[in-house]
């Protein structure tokens, strides 16, 4: 997609390479057991080796999170056939407008588990696949700091942006159109996913679009009249 950086597999930077390749041999070996006593045999033979000399030594505790990170995304890929190098990649961290030093649309939007709004997407940070085979994403929302980071879910909550409709795109609206609409409310203005229920068209003047657009909410199910200006649509 045009504006997007090269896709990468995510790794733990506090392993080198040639931990992390051992670390997937030993995952691949069937009747490895997986408890504390090996955990910590992993841990001393790195501290010991050459190629960590000059880094911290390796605690058994970071190898166990290791493991237990790795193990469900080896599970779902057995589960539906050897998965190739590109399987559970995600976009590079999307800069920012203010990072890149020019105006331009961001590329993505999640929706918030605690309000169930949509949010654009600042940066990607990590990733994970549950024992459910479920994928999810570390999401950090733009404007907001690392304490509203959150885990979505990357087929449900994770989407390319909604586009703001211009004054002679209003015509392209239809009843029955899934939008992307500003609620603005005493105590907060955030987007929410709506259904288009009936269009009222009127005349444009020099302000622009005046035609009202009556629209259901799909999290709470009330409906409101709205102008133009709050709908996004969303990408085909």
């Amino acid at each position: 997609m045009d504006g997007l950086r090269p896709r990468q597999r995510l790794v733990f930077s506090g392993f080198t390479k040639a931990e992390i390749e051992k670390m997937e041999k030993l995952l691949e070996e069937p009747e490895q057991p997986l408890n504390k006593e090996f955990f910590q045999k992993v841990a001393r033979s790195f501290s010991c080796s050459s190629g960590r000399a000059g880094k911290p030594i390796v605690k058994w505790t970071e190898v166990q999170s290791w493991f237990e990170h790795r193990k469900p995304e080896l599970q779902c890929k057995d589960s539906y056939g050897r998965g190739s190098e590109d399987d559970f990649l995600l976009p590079e961290p999307i800069a920012s407008n203010e990072a890149k030093g020019k105006s331009s649309e961001l590329e993505f939007e999640a929706r918030s588990s605690k309000d169930g709004a949509w949010y654009d997407v600042d940066l990607f940070l990590s990733q994970r696949v549950l024992t459910s085979g479920e994928a999810e994403v570390q999401v950090r929302f733009v404007g907001f700091g690392a304490e509203e980071d959150e885990w979505v879910n990357l087929r449900t909550a994770v989407r390319e942006r909604s586009i703001p409709l211009e004054p002679s795109e209003c015509q392209n609206v239809k009843v029955g159109d899934l939008v992307c609409c500003f609620q603005e409310r005493r105590d907060q203005a955030i987007y929410y996913d709506a259904h288009v229920m009936d269009i009222q068209r009127r005349t444009h003047d020099i302000r622009g679009c005046r035609c009202l657009f009556l629209i259901q909410y799909d999290h709470d199910g009330t409906e409101e009249r709205v102008r133009l200006r709050r709908i996004c649509r969303r990408p085909k």
